[in-house]
């Protein structure tokens, strides 16, 4: 009944040549360019888990579905959503999480929240549902829409329901902490990837908190008991090759820190003057120390920068993020203040014939051309 509603809500926009606004728990409003819409459509009560088949490893749910029901109930089972999706907030939604595509720690090493979309149902701008894969990863039906439908940012309609690829849990988990600059945390990364290591997730920051302030490359492993075991004395001999040091951490308090960095509840993540904003850098994972006057945290085996700079920065930091070959997002703005820079770096005029058609064939109305995505 509910889709039949959110189809009606469209068609009437679409004939009034209205906008609307996609929202459920409304934890990530604060990502992208400021929506200008003439009504908001909450879709939270479209909520359920559809169908849950363990052996298969393979989910599916309805937007509304809140996002710590899914991980409670993957757990249950010893499984998980294995990209780590960020939360912000006890209200986060399937459909925002696949809406926004922002994945955690582990993102450079077990994929994307795309990587793990095997299907979608959606509604477009003239109201019709759309169905697109399906529940398993040799689908060649078509083209890959439901894969597109991961950070479209709700601009090319209502995704109702999502079936997700999960994963067991790892059987075995240790984090080291590595006192090494980011250059030598940067080089030994590399290396490490090249290696037969369970490696999973990394992260690097100048830790402003310790007296002195210390540079720390966090490594987490996961995988079989054994590899995980072989793994660790190994790759403390390598930091000790460097002229570093390194030890293992308590897992307890290690799942907090990496929890704490997947929500952005880290003091890293608290503005350290109230002019900020919080940048976004997407780079490849060979891009070198950046040269740029500010502190960062680094994650992604190097692929993802985080760093707090004014947004009279963007120039340079893109100009930075684009010779490195990468770009640079507009994450965070200050609370309260207006900020005159666009959020994503600019396409080029193909990309954005790209995705103005694309957008056009979804949505020929323009009912969900919030401008979220600023074009």
């Amino acid at each position: 009944m509910t889709v039949s509603i959110f189809q009606e809500r469209i068609r009437e926009a679409a004939a009034k040549r209205q906008t609307l606004r996609i929202q459920a728990g409304h934890t990530k409003h604060f990502y992208g360019e400021h929506p200008d819409a003439h009504s908001v459509l909450d879709v939270r009560e479209h909520s359920g888990v559809v169908s849950y088949e363990p052996s298969e490893l393979v989910v599916t749910a309805r937007c509304g579905t809140p996002l710590q029901v899914l991980e409670t109930l993957l757990a249950q089972e010893g499984q998980c959503l294995a990209f780590e999706p960020p939360h912000f907030g006890a209200s986060a939604t399937v459909g925002g999480m696949v809406a926004a595509g922002l994945a955690g720690p582990s993102r450079a090493q077990v994929g994307g929240v795309r990587d793990h979309v095997l299907g979608a149902q959606m509604i477009n701008g003239l109201g019709e549902s759309l169905t697109f894969g399906g529940q398993v990863m040799k689908n060649v039906a078509g083209y890959d829409v439901s894969r597109v439908l991961a950070g479209s940012m709700g601009c090319l309609g209502v995704v109702t329901e999502v079936s997700l690829k999960v994963l067991p849990q790892a059987p075995a988990e240790a984090t080291l902490v590595c006192h090494l600059n980011q250059a030598q945390a940067l080089e030994q990364l590399h290396r490490w990837g090249a290696q037969a290591l369970p490696l999973n997730a990394s992260a690097w920051l100048n830790d402003t908190h310790s007296q002195p302030a210390t540079d720390c490359l966090f490594v987490r492993l996961r995988g079989a008991a054994a590899a995980v075991e072989a793994a660790c004395p190994r790759m403390v001999a390598d930091v000790q090759a460097l002229g570093g040091t390194a030890h293992r951490m308590d897992n307890a308090q290690a799942a907090r820190d990496w929890q704490a960095g997947r929500e952005q509840t880290l003091p890293f993540f608290t503005a350290p003057a109230p002019d900020l904003c919080l940048w976004r850098l997407s780079l490849p994972q060979t891009a070198p120390v950046l040269d740029v006057p500010y502190a960062v945290y680094v994650e992604w085996h190097g692929g993802l920068r985080w760093l707090w700079a004014p947004a009279s920065a963007a120039q340079r930091l893109r100009q930075a993020a684009h010779a490195a070959g990468g770009h640079a997002t507009l994450f965070r703005r200050p609370a309260g203040a207006e900020v005159s820079v666009p959020v994503f770096s600019p396409l080029s005029d193909v990309q954005q014939r790209i995705q103005r058609e694309l957008q056009h064939q979804f949505d020929p109305h323009g009912v969900f051309n919030t401008g979220r995505l600023g074009i």
